[in-house]
């Protein structure tokens, strides 16, 4: 049976250096009005700040300098990230570009599509989206209908995506569909570069119930393709997207889209908080620690060149619960007006609508159970 150790990190001299790096970027970028935007804040575009990233080296920093990379290692990625995301920087334009699809075509990608899109993706001025959910095929993503068929030496895609975040204005998407007709569950499946201002893609707005549009339909009407655009080998999507997930699931992200909250809160009580909403502080302090030593542990694996899928996974199941539980958790412990201008009203007013959906993006909690339970041996 696995199990999962947590590893004394060995952070990289220069994460002192790239921590301020961050922070003087941040500082420099005037803030949003809203406080709330600084909750789950890597869904939240700001393309402007995206490009001063990339200006900075701050993007695709693992990824080789011959496409615009910086050659640093997973940790000192990591340093970054937990940085922005503590500030509630807003890093959503750029994020899934960074995170997974960059690293998706330098990995499996042919020569032609890694030249157009990686070296913009690095600038932080090329944006992606993933294709994988679909209307009957959520949670259940073995199950996609979207098709893929030869026609001469071009593909026609024809489908439709749902729930897909940042469609509206991201630039491509890697999406996956079906090669094999007639092919059951993950059998058949392979993975495109599908250009978003291509012909017959068209993206339709999810309004979600704060006012927010974060995510899209996404429909393919015979939409052609060059040869070159797919990713990696035909009938390996499968192996391809849950390899992709791992690097979804695996970011300070799954346990930091609340810590606006939690610093809000103790801005809100001050150095004297009563007993209870010390014993609270304390206890979600503890929590955050130990998930942010089992996330980094994750990236070290991957400094190391290691696969720490279940890891990733076990650290993704985790920080949902903990980010969900914390606004209900604040909001028993605060007496406060939700309907107020106060930040921490705004915050956790915000975090009370949307943190029930991080339990669902990168897979629900009952198919990471599933992961775990094999990754343990248990099923």
């Amino acid at each position: 049976m696995q199990t999962f150790t947590a590893q004394p990190i060995s952070w990289p001299e220069s994460a002192a250096e790239l921590r301020q790096r961050a922070r003087r970027l941040v500082a420099e970028h005037p803030p949003h009005p809203d406080p709330a935007t600084r909750a789950n804040c890597w869904t939240f575009a700001d393309p402007a700040f995206s490009k001063n990233l990339g200006d900075a080296g701050l993007i695709g920093m693992t990824w080789p300098r011959e496409y615009g990379g910086h050659e640093r290692s997973s940790l000192e990625r990591y340093v970054v990230l937990e940085e922005l995301l503590a500030a509630g920087a807003p890093v959503g334009a750029h994020w899934i570009a960074d995170r997974q699809t960059g690293g998706m075509l330098l990995r499996y990608g042919q020569r032609e599509e890694i030249e157009r899109w990686v070296p913009g993706m690095a600038k932080g001025r090329v944006y992606a989206c993933i294709g994988l959910s679909e209307p009957d095929a959520g949670s259940d993503l073995a199950s996609v209908k979207t098709t893929a068929r030869r026609d001469g030496r071009k593909w026609i895609v024809d489908g439709q995506k749902v729930w897909t975040t940042g469609a509206h204005f991201c630039h491509v998407m890697i999406a996956l569909v079906r090669t094999e007709p007639g092919s059951q569950r993950n059998a058949g499946l392979s993975q495109f570069v599908i250009p978003m201002d291509a012909p017959g893609v068209t993206v339709r707005p999810i309004i979600d119930l704060t006012g927010g549009h974060d995510f899209n339909e996404v429909f393919f009407d015979s939409v052609e393709l060059e040869e070159h655009a797919l990713v990696g080998a035909e009938g390996q999507g499968w192996h391809q997207a849950t390899a992709e997930l791992s690097l979804e699931r695996s970011g300070p992200e799954r346990y930091l889209s609340s810590t606006a909250l939690f610093l809000e809160l103790l801005r809100y009580v001050g150095p004297s908080p009563d007993a209870h909403v010390r014993q609270l502080v304390g206890r979600l302090a503890a929590q955050m620690w130990t998930l942010r030593m089992m996330s980094a542990t994750v990236a070290a694996k991957l400094a190391a060149g290691e696969d720490p899928a279940l890891e990733a996974t076990i650290v993704k199941d985790l920080g949902n619960s903990f980010e969900q539980a914390m606004p209900e958790l604040v909001q028993a412990a605060i007496d406060l007006d939700l309907s107020g201008e106060v930040p921490l009203a705004r915050i956790l007013g915000h975090l009370l609508q949307v943190s029930p959906s991080f339990s669902l993006r990168g897979g629900t909690r009952e198919i990471l159970k599933g992961i775990i339970a094999r990754g343990l041996g248990l099923r």
